[in-house]
């Protein structure tokens, strides 16, 4: 069976004439994993310290392919079914830059001036999770705030691209795609699930005192805001982008 028809779990999604329709990107098992490296998809390979593949090891030597070594452990825990020794990733570039993230399309996550680096690592670990194609930061890149950052994220940016880049750079290259952008907000007057969360689009949540920032606010052809009933005025950042990113999926299965 070629990777163009094949269903990948965990959702049961699957690629559909060389595009990613809501699948995972992740396959596993050896045989899997080399029809991957043939094929071109597979962008990075994990293997068990403990069962090294030589073959597939040369076979990431000789398309340039990077891999990395892990313990049994670290696999069980990445893997969607905990049963195997091989993994690679599909689909994403984790190094890809800012234009071919966008040329490419899907679901990009903008952190907007997000000011604790915990916040933003357990944010890159949900958009990588939900299946997003990356996450873009605008807050300025510190070396002590990306480590944290890093290890917050139980270093999931292995899996995914995430660019730090300015407001004004990152919204130009959004125009320049055509990129839908929808701001989750306070001051929005719909909700997510009153939204089209599919297709090519970029999704907004803001920093945690001042929120989304007035120049993303006036970029956006959506703002969209969560429900909410207690006596506090709005969500953790990472619940608020969580229960978007599920939204999104959930359109994504339904129109699948």
């Amino acid at each position: 069976m070629s990777l163009s028809s094949r269903t990948f779990a965990p959702f049961g999604w699957r690629l559909h004439e060389g595009a990613l329709v809501g699948c995972s990107v992740q396959v596993r098992g050896r045989d899997e994993v080399i029809a991957a490296l043939a094929s071109g998809e597979a962008t990075l390979i994990l293997m068990d310290r403990d069962a090294i593949d030589e073959e597939v090891k040369a076979l990431c030597l000789e398309k340039k392919i990077p891999f990395e070594i892990g313990s049994s452990t670290d696999l069980w825990r990445m893997s969607a079914d905990g049963e195997h020794e091989i993994m690679a990733l599909i689909g994403r570039n984790p190094n890809a830059t800012l234009d071919q993230v966008c040329s490419g399309g899907g679901t990009i996550w903008l952190l907007d001036q997000v000011e604790y680096a915990t916040n933003i690592g357990f944010c890159v670990r949900t958009a990588e999770v939900s299946g997003a194609n990356a996450v873009v930061i605008t807050t300025p890149q510190t070396n002590d705030l990306r480590r944290t950052a890093t290890r917050a994220s139980m270093r999931a940016d292995r899996f995914i691209p995430v660019i730090w880049a300015s407001a004004e750079e990152a919204l130009a290259v959004f125009k320049k795609h055509e990129l839908k952008i929808v701001v989750i907000e306070d001051c929005g007057k719909v909700a997510p699930w009153d939204v089209d969360l599919t297709g090519d689009l970029v999704m907004v949540v803001g920093a945690e005192r001042h929120g989304v920032s007035t120049e993303m606010l006036e970029a956006a052809d959506e703002v969209v805001r969560l429900p909410m009933k207690g006596f506090v005025p709005s969500y953790n950042l990472q619940v608020a982008l969580s229960a978007v990113a599920l939204e999104s999926l959930r359109q994504q299965s339904c129109d699948d």
